[in-house]
């Protein structure tokens, strides 16, 4: 799971909606450090995310059930000089995993 988070922070996938389609769920949806609420379809739009130099730390996996599994982290964005708190959920459907929800939220902590 922490291969598959690190790949969301690759300038290489965040560009490319063939790799974000792969790695995110149908009905995929995100409450943005921003504040904004995001989808699968906003994320595919405009030639993918927004590229960042950022760094994960702190990973924590939380299995949910024996598909389902919570990650929890930290980022340190350099870009926005910004730290944040993150989780995601991931579900493991059709031989692959994929990631359904993601949460970003600012925080002053390590």
């Amino acid at each position: 799971m922490y291969n598959l988070e690190e790949q969301l922070l690759n300038p290489a996938i965040r560009t490319s909606p063939i790799e974000l389609n792969k790695l995110l769920a149908d009905d995929f949806f995100e409450f943005g450090s921003s504040g904004n609420i995001w989808t699968k379809v906003d994320c595919l739009n405009d030639g993918g995310l927004t590229v960042r130099d950022m760094e994960l730390y702190d990973f924590t996996l939380h299995p949910l059930s024996t598909d389902v599994v919570l990650t929890t982290y930290k980022i340190n964005d350099a870009t926005r000089k910004q730290k944040t708190l993150r989780s995601s959920i991931w579900k493991y459907k059709k031989g692959h995993w994929q990631m359904y929800f993601h949460q970003g939220t600012p925080t002053d902590s390590n």
